[in-house]
């Protein structure tokens, strides 16, 4: 991931999209998701066969860490490099999951694999964007080929994306409206949404 996305759909559309068993927790859509703020993910249950939906904090607590506050540096894995990083590898073989996400603002700062041409512009790394039909060996918790799951992290189909510049309303976590990710003439400060 980037340093900040968005989620603007309703909780039943990503139950319904991602196909995940009923949700209890209650979701209002966001426009400014920050590091180590609690965030939807997708997991398979590891007895059962069904996807969940839960809340968990953004970051990565690495497994010989003490304190949590660790996890708002540990937001970006590099594909590449994941399986040789101790931090990542065993949550790359053992623990995955998938961010629902409508949106990233980039500013021009760590992604996680090389860019397509519509990010590219704007950084030399971008996030990993799996295809629906990569969903269910990404989540299963018996796959444990890390070659095979590594070969889904690729550029996604710049055809599929679009980008534009936001306001800097975006720089300031407490701002979490539809305002950030409104498209903003070119003469104002660019931070731009890849969606």
């Amino acid at each position: 991931m980037c340093g900040r996305y968005r989620l603007s759909r309703r909780k039943q559309i990503i139950e319904e999209y991602f196909e995940t068993a009923d949700w209890q927790d209650d979701w209002s859509p966001r426009y400014n998701i920050a590091p180590t703020q609690p965030v939807p993910v997708i997991r398979q249950n590891p007895k059962e066969p069904f996807r969940e939906l839960s809340l968990m904090r953004w970051g990565l607590i690495p497994s010989w860490a003490k304190e949590p506050s660790g996890a708002a540096i540990m937001i970006n894995a590099r594909s590449e490099t994941a399986t040789t990083k101790l931090a990542f590898a065993d949550a790359l073989k053992h623990r995955r999951c998938l961010i629902p996400a409508d949106g990233f603002y980039e500013w021009k700062r760590n992604l996680t694999t090389i860019p397509n041409a519509v990010t590219s512009a704007i950084h030399d790394r971008m996030p990993v964007i799996l295809n629906h039909d990569a969903y269910d060996v990404w989540l299963d918790p018996g796959m444990q080929n890390v070659s095979e799951v590594c070969a889904l992290l690729k550029p996604y189909d710049p055809s599929q994306m679009r980008c534009y510049p936001v306001s800097t309303r975006i720089n300031h976590v407490a701002n979490d409206d539809e305002a950030c990710s409104q498209h903003i003439r070119l003469a104002e400060r660019p931070y731009p949404l890849f969606s």
